[in-house]
């Protein structure tokens, strides 16, 4: 790219050289805008200007990339809880704890696809263990034996990261050679014929606030009754074994 300058020479512009973080960056950005489904290395090379074999220079395959976009995700979850403000856990852990969750939740809302792409990972990353290990940091300044503390590990999943793993999903995708209505209708119908008790709760259950969900059964409400309801639970347990 050229510039004008001063006596009507063109100078060139320097061209930002490419590197890991900015392959990576530029996959985020391009799911964030296009959704996870448009992220091929061909899409990727055309986000950041380049051809696709430049970027096996970086990355080794698309699996490389999806490995480096949790790294990118945990930098800005990081970055989101040594900002929030909160009293210090040996005051309120539980306000401590909910404002750390919250703070992550908010850069998923910001990527509602992550969540699929930290879920799809067959191995942990540490940066994933260095979060839970400060979420462990927090209930043992609080008040938690390590035992209490690895129970509300589980009771909490994917809660501490700030996303709820979906139970299932009514708009999953039908079986082959299944009729699909446009409106989902036919589904809804079958589902209320065979299995009326889930229906009516999904017919009831409505989401009025698209900006704070991030699937099915994850919405902004949902999600921090969920939370409210499982720390209460967790802290009359640590206060029953002090």
């Amino acid at each position: 790219m050229t510039l004008r300058t001063g006596a009507g020479e063109m100078a060139e512009q320097p061209r930002v050289p490419l590197s890991r973080r900015r392959v990576l960056r530029g996959a985020v950005a391009l799911a964030d805008r296009d959704g996870l489904g448009s992220l091929t290395m061909r899409r990727l090379a055309q986000e950041v200007g380049v051809e696709a074999m430049s970027l096996y220079h970086h990355v080794a395959n698309k699996e490389a990339v999806f490995d480096g976009i949790v790294e990118v995700l945990l930098d800005e979850i990081s970055a989101a809880v040594e900002s929030v403000e909160a009293p210090p856990p040996e005051q309120d852990w539980r306000a401590a704890l909910r404002a750390r969750i919250l703070a992550a939740r908010d850069v998923f809302l910001r990527h509602p696809w992550a969540p699929q792409v930290l879920e799809s990972r067959t191995t942990t990353s540490p940066l994933v263990i260095a979060y839970y290990d400060h979420v462990v940091g927090v209930l043992r300044a609080g008040g938690f034996s390590y035992d209490l503390a690895h129970r509300a590990l589980h009771v909490l999943g994917s809660r501490a990261l700030g996303f709820t793993q979906e139970l299932f999903t009514p708009d999953a995708p039908q079986p082959a050679g299944a009729e699909k209505a446009d409106d989902g209708s036919a589904a809804m119908a079958e589902m209320a014929d065979r299995f009326p008790n889930l229906a009516g709760m999904v017919a009831a259950s409505g989401h009025d606030d698209p900006d704070g969900t991030l699937g099915f059964c994850d919405d902004q409400f949902e999600f921090e009754f969920a939370l409210d309801l499982i720390l209460e639970g967790l802290e009359r347990r640590r206060a029953a074994a002090q």
